[in-house]
């Protein structure tokens, strides 16, 4: 196993545990789809390689929500493996039936805290690409501290991501991409691939989820941010 860093006690979430309906077929996907797309929470490292039976670009989605998008780009990159983060069960479930429905090979999901996901199960430098497409913003000022995107956060996803990889992130609410823009231009181990080094064009390989559609009907902007890992 890879030397990982020890995990520390966490007291700030950047979520919390909605309630929300699972239906029927949600359920039934939780247990029955689980042993093909899942990978239960633990402490323990994943190995890649094992878990897609094969080497290949390793992408992590953080937050996948209902999983359309991770399924959507899943579909469009075989060539790649997709690892997606979440921990609400109607999303897990809902995404498990996509995936179904899609006949995948190339995509799991863990029902895990990402945090911990990336400093316990991910090795250092073995992935090409972390998303994060629509987080929570957290708006009231007192919770700004629950935002993911922070100092540590960022240190900890250049641990992971192979040189030359790339976090991409996508808000519709411009204080937090301002938030973000300052925390990922000031750490050392990234490089804004804007060329004015602020946001980037949508990138067409995106897919339009329903976060991003409720931002547009609410006649909000969307800022894309993407940066390389020195």
């Amino acid at each position: 196993m890879s030397d990982l860093p020890a995990p520390t006690p966490r007291t700030v979430r950047s979520f919390v545990k909605r309630g929300g309906r699972t239906t029927l077929a949600q359920s039934r996907a939780l247990t029955q789809l689980w042993p093909s797309y899942g990978v239960d929470p633990g402490v323990g490292e994943i190995d890649l390689d094992a878990l897609y039976g094969r080497r290949a670009p390793r992408v992590l989605e953080i937050g996948f929500g209902d999983g359309e998008s991770l399924v959507s780009r899943a579909a469009a990159t075989p060539e790649a493996d997709f690892l997606g983060v979440e921990v609400h069960p109607p999303g897990v479930g809902h995404c498990l039936l996509l995936a179904a429905d899609a006949a995948l090979c190339n995509m799991r999901v863990v029902r895990q805290d990402a945090i911990e996901v990336l400093t316990l199960r991910v090795a250092p430098a073995c992935l090409s690409e972390v998303l994060i497409w629509f987080p929570d913003p957290w708006p009231k000022k007192r919770h700004h501290k629950r935002r993911i995107i922070q100092p540590e956060f960022a240190t900890l996803v250049a641990s992971r991501l192979a040189p030359g990889g790339r976090l991409r992130f996508a808000t519709d609410w411009q204080p937090y991409a301002e938030h973000a823009l300052d925390v990922l231009n000031a750490h050392s181990a990234f490089r804004n691939r804007a060329p004015d080094s602020r946001f980037v064009a949508r990138p067409t390989e995106r897919p339009l989820t329903k976060f991003e559609r409720r931002g547009l009907r609410l006649g909000h902007a969307v800022y894309d941010l993407d940066y390389s890992r020195l």
